[in-house]
């Protein structure tokens, strides 16, 4: 195993260490009037201690995920243990100290300090010397002591070089502070640029005048016994900042064990890389009166290979020392739900809407515990999913953590407790000697600035833009005339790849009902790389979304928090704050309608200029389409120099000799091009596209920086359907349910990530690419994984050209329809489908007969896809080099029986009869069937007198717990916990009221006619730690039944089912995002969650290196029809194989797909 920069494995296979996560247990102790003492800092390790279920244990029972503790700088004691090292120590405040982890090896440790003495001496200061930190590496497990780095503390003095004696010769202990930043910096960045072997061993703790970190590979127990210093009673402090790290791998991370040098973290940034992004396109303007010139020297501000706890201490500590104050930095980075809460303060709520014009949230369910070593406090976010309490006691002493019990305190001494609120900060200032309020802290900082005034001069609303004729009000829209309609919409539409099923499926049912179209079944077409007819860019990408470690939001019952409020315009220094910060134009609905761009297109004024860039290349040289890509980055580039605040890539012009680049490919590229010149702030990047016309396609644009998205050829499309009486509305109204539909489907693709705003979300890159080579998500999507090669310019630009001839030559071009389409529905001239009529035709045939050589027809026109491939596991061919084994040595059919399972279909989603049928069969196979979250008829328990049963051997246990009871939970072979579905990972579903019988009603314990809704997330699972906790209580419920998860594949799955097993699971379902048989949002459908066969092999090849593969049996399911496709997920790490549709199939369904 070859460790990287982190102590992770280096990329290999399937697994990635950029996708690793973790969770923890975080907490802090503090004298109120800021008396130091040893108790203290023993109250704050007991509390580290009895957070040790917080943590986590991998494959070596002795080697936890990190633990530490953060505490003032313990003067008294180590001036004591400095004059033992023979160091002499000035007075408190005038040196600087942290602990160092270095490299065994002896030159590259020398090479490090060498580092040091170096840039201390060019910063004007003292080395005092150095310590050997006292450790017993006995009390640690093998893997800790394995990747144990050499721990020094060093000793810096506050020197201008003119006096003997080091002495303070700075302003105040701050600017000492930034000074000590400044050459930590340097010295990480020498390092890294380094050349030495071990340059992933070297970490600086921290480097501060105020504050000392004790940290690393350890469990919570095993930080005192580790560290002697914390054995003497000289160690003390008035406060103390602890952390236990549960992390879903299980990799010897001494650096990214917590708390960092501000912060201490429980939660996911599930924004980080659109924030890590935005950040370093801020670089190219910071400027600092008291970083001055050193500013160039602390670049970059967020540490490549850091944790998102880490980053976002990276850029917490930036702003702090830039002169913020703690609460005003939080509020920056981390702000509640502020857009629609109309009992806030109107001074709160300027500042918060001054800040959202240049400061993108850090967004995900986080409790966040920090600390300036003066002042202490903690914060939830937006959400509030992370459990943070506290108590304060009558002497003032007060104690916060993950949860209650962490210190034994009599009832009699408590003056009050509570839990911290979404958006709430509680906050110690122990130099005032006072908790300070939520509201006056937050009314101290909103008032330090005429933020209102400032907003009200200088932000412009786009409602509030006039333009000649048109009205300002979009409810409902003033659109004025519906667009021209005829040949050229007909020839538009070809262009742009439009099918009727677009018209029908996707189009007409948005503007019909104001809501996502709904399919079902599942996704048997084939990959966008694999299709043999020119595809979308869009159709490459798969939507991410959140399991377990960061949870879904709930959009239904979090709507509050949701946003799409936009802010486009140039921005400037982060760290300043003048009026033209909000110089900018305020737009709440970022799709526009025409009218809408045209205002934005018709301003020019001292505050705003706009600037058409056109993204048409020639369409008969496809060596244009790269060069147009570099011309359109360049152009934009020269945009800003030249002073405009926004740019409009637009594909509008379209003819013959004239295709329009994808609007992805483009604007992506800008993009890209921008945040690496360190520009991308400095100008708004509006799409002008008839491309986009799906929720998924408007998501991506955003995800990959569009800031507004005109996408004017749907907007004909919707004044066709009207003109031709598809819809019975008229066009202001349909337009309006068009609109509400896309912007209710991007919160609900935010929401499956966790993530509350759009603000957040822009530039994050939440997506797959699947079957799209390096070359263009090098210069096009950077950062993106992409683990199955392909489409590279060549055949993107092949594919547009394709479409953009069938528009202009040849007999289509002629034709008054638009192609079928045949994606959603078998179509005999449309897209291939494995299930088709002649394959369900044929597998019924064989079935109802017996005939195995029927099957053998319908297995053969599943397996042999080597005219038309569609799934991946149909490019895998076996070995014909292998000598074949006698039958009798094989597993026998009974043996294999046990491992199959069905699918989890819930009663309701499917009739009782057939619900029954499958867990008769089941249950006379040997294999299992699966309740499905609806839960089951009770008297379905008792075998029938011919011994059959229909009883299911799986009872699933969903978001909703429908049905779930002690008496249906004992009687279960195997307990699933419902993470995610394959049809709709990250979703929650929903059975309308019409259709809760009575029965239904009953086997759910709900009422019937009522609406039952499953929220994308359990609501009692915000971690891992609490999967952790349910796992277990089901076990006590019912200790014969194994307990197994569904986690859904993507990305970085692997890491996540690391976590499951680290939490006692018994078996981990690895579902398929093609597969799912119920009614699911076609976005979902189609463009969420990957492949079986990528996730089964990312989880096996996860859980071997981390060792854990011993300890959990896997499964998957997903579209899996054959003999070939079981064997293929053996060898690619499944134990256990599930059938869902071939199931249903074989029992009659005719697979309509309404």
């Amino acid at each position: 195993m070859f460790l990287i920069s982190n102590g992770f494995p280096n990329k290999q296979g399937l697994y990635d260490p950029q996708f690793e996560h973790d969770s923890c247990g975080v907490g802090f102790v503090v004298d109120v009037k800021g008396k130091k003492s040893n108790d203290i800092v023993s109250a704050g390790l007991e509390v580290l201690e009895r957070l040790t279920h917080r943590g986590a244990v991998g494959a070596d029972p002795k080697t936890g995920d990190g633990a530490g503790i953060l505490i003032q700088i313990p003067h008294e004691f180590f001036k004591k243990v400095a004059k033992e090292s023979k160091i002499s120590l000035p007075n408190q405040g005038e040196y600087g100290t942290g602990l160092v982890f270095f490299p065994q090896d002896k030159e590259e440790r020398k090479f490090c300090k060498e580092a040091f003495e170096k840039f201390i001496k060019q910063e004007g200061q003292k080395l005092l010397g150095w310590r050997s930190v006292p450790v017993d590496n006995s009390v640690i497990g093998e893997t800790a002591r394995e990747t144990e780095p050499v721990i020094e503390q060093i000793f810096i003095g506050c020197w201008d070089g003119s006096r003997t004696v080091p002495t303070a010769t700075v302003k105040d202990d701050m600017t000492f502070e930034r000074k000590l930043y400044v050459i930590r910096r340097q010295v990480e960045n020498a390092v890294k640029n380094s050349n030495i072997k071990q340059k992933s061993c070297f970490y600086v703790t921290n480097l501060s005048c105020r504050t000392f970190l004790y940290k690393g590979l350890l469990m919570p127990y095993q930080v005192k016994a580790f560290f002697l210093d914390l054995q003497d009673k000289d160690v003390k402090s008035c406060l103390a900042l602890v952390h236990s790290r549960y992390s879903t791998n299980t990799f010897p991370t001494w650096d990214l064990a917590q708390p960092f040098r501000f912060l201490a973290h429980n939660g996911e940034i599930n924004t980080l890389r659109g924030n890590v992004n935005w950040m370093k396109a801020k670089e190219g303007l910071l400027q600092s009166e008291l970083f001055g010139d050193d500013i160039e020297k602390i670049k970059s501000i967020i540490v490549p290979g850091g944790s998102d706890s880490a980053m976002l201490d990276n850029v917490l500590e930036m702003i702090s020392l830039s002169g913020k104050s703690l609460p005003h930095t939080l509020m920056m980075l981390i702000p509640p739900a502020w857009e629609h809460n109309d009992l806030m303060d109107q001074k709160v709520k300027d500042f918060y809407e001054y800040h959202a014009c240049f400061m993108e949230p850090w967004d995900g369910p986080a409790a966040i515990a920090v600390t300036d070593g003066t002042r202490i406090g903690a914060l939830l976010d937006r959400n509030g999913l992370r459990p943070a309490r506290y108590i304060v006691t009558k002497k003032g002493f007060v104690v916060m953590a993950s949860e209650m019990g962490v210190l034994d305190i009599p009832p009699s001494d408590i003056e009050t407790s509570g839990r911290l609120e979404p958006g709430k900060i509680f906050f110690i200032d122990t130099e005032e000697g006072r908790i300070i309020d939520n509201n006056e802290i937050k009314n101290t900082v909103a008032s330090s600035k005429p933020y209102g005034k400032w907003l009200k001069d200088n932000l412009v609303d786009i409602d509030n833009i006039d333009l000649a004729g048109v009205g300002v009000d979009r409810d409902p829209p003033q659109q004025g005339d519906p667009p021209q309609q005829g040949d050229d919409l007909q020839t538009s539409l070809k262009a742009f790849g439009y099918t009727r099923e677009d018209l029908k499926v996707i189009i007409k049912p948005m503007a019909e009902t104001g809501k996502e179209p709904i399919g079902s079944m599942g996704n048997d077409t084939p990959l966008a790389v694999l299709s043999q007819r020119p595809q979308l860019i869009y159709n490459y990408f798969k939507q991410l979304f959140a399991q377990v470690t960061n949870p879904p939001v709930d959009p239904i019952r979090e709507e509050l928090v949701m946003s799409l409020n936009t802010y486009i315009g140039v921005q400037k220094n982060m760290l300043d704050e003048t009026p033209e910060h909000c110089a900018k134009l305020k737009v709440i609905h970022p799709i526009l309608l025409n009218y809408e761009l045209e205002k934005i297109k018709s301003v020019n004024n001292k505050k705003f200029k706009t600037k058409t860039i056109s993204i048409l290349f020639d369409a008969e040289n496809e060596r244009n389409f790269v060069k147009t890509i570099d011309n359109i980055c360049k152009e934009t580039e020269a945009a800003i120099e030249q002073g405009f605040s926004f740019v409009v890539l637009s594909d509008q012009g379209v003819e013959k000799e004239k295709a329009a680049l994808p609007a992805l490919v483009a604007v992506s590229a800008v993009h890209q091009h921008l945040v690496a010149k360190s520009k991308r702030t400095q100008i708004g990047i509006i799409v002008e596209s008839a491309e986009p016309r799906e929720v998924h396609h408007l998501a991506l644009l955003f995800g990959y920086g569009a800031d507004c998205i005109n996408p004017y050829l749907v907007y004909s499309a919707v004044a066709q359907l009207v003109e031709e009486k598809d819809l019975k509305l008229d066009y202001d109204k349909a337009l309006y349910n068009y609109l509400d539909a896309a912007e209710h489907g991007i919160l609900k693709i935010l929401s499956k990530m966790g993530i509350s705003t759009l603000n957040s979300y822009r530039g994050a890159q939440i997506f797959e690419a699947l079957g799209i080579s390096g070359e263009v998500i090098e210069k096009c999507f950077t950062g993106t994984t992409s683990r199955i090669g392909g489409a590279g310019f060549d055949v993107i630009a092949k594919e547009t050209i394709l479409r953009h001839k069938t528009a202009f030559e040849g007999e289509i071009s002629n034709a008054p329809f638009l192609a079928t389409g045949g994606v959603y529905q078998w179509k005999k001239d449309g897209e291939t489908h494995l299930w088709n009529p002649q394959t369900i035709s044929t597998l019924q045939q064989a079935t109802k007969s017996g005939d195995y050589n029927k099957y053998k027809e319908f297995s053969g026109l599943i397996n042999d896809q080597s005219k038309s491939p569609v799934t991946l596991r149909s490019l895998l061919k076996f070995s014909s080099e292998l000598k074949p084994i006698s039958m009798d040595d094989v597993e026998s059919a009974e043996s294999i029986y046990k491992r199959l399972a069905t699918g989890a279909m819930s009663f309701g989603s499917i009739s009782r009869a057939a619900h029954e049928t499958l867990a008769f069969a089941m249950n006379r196979l040997g294999g299992r069937s699966n309740t499905g979250e609806g839960g089951e008829d009770p008297a379905r328990f008792i075998p029938l007198p011919n011994g059959d049963s229909a009883r299911s051997a799986i009872k699933q246990v969903a978001s909703g717990r429908f049905g779930v009871t002690a008496n249906y939970l004992v009687n279960a072979d195997e307990i699933q916990i419902k993470i995610a579905q394959g049809a709709k990972p990250g979703e929650g579903g929903q059975l309308p009221g019409h259709k809760v019988s009575a029965i239904i009603a009953k086997t759910r314990y709900t009422t019937p006619g009522v609406t039952l809704i499953s929220p994308p997330p359990h609501h009692d699972i915000y971690s891992i730690e609490d999967l952790a906790q349910l796992i277990y209580d089901l076990k006590n419920t019912n200790p014969q039944a194994r307990i197994s998860v569904k986690l859904v594949s993507e990305i970085g799955v692997g890491t996540v089912a690391a976590g499951v097993a680290k939490g006692h699971a018994d078996m981990i379902l690895i579902s398929g995002g093609d597969g799912g048989t119920g009614a699911s949002p076609i976005s979902s459908i189609k463009h969420a969650g990957a492949y079986w066969e990528l996730g089964i092999s990312e989880t096996h090849q996860t859980l071997v290196l981390n060792n854990l593969r011993g300890r959990v049996r896997l499964q998957t399911d997903g579209q899996m029809r054959t003999g070939r496709d079981v064997a293929i997920a053996a060898l690619l790490g499944a134990e256990e194989y599930g059938f869902c549709t071939a199931a249903l199939i074989v029992m009659g369904c005719v697979m309509l797909r309404h």
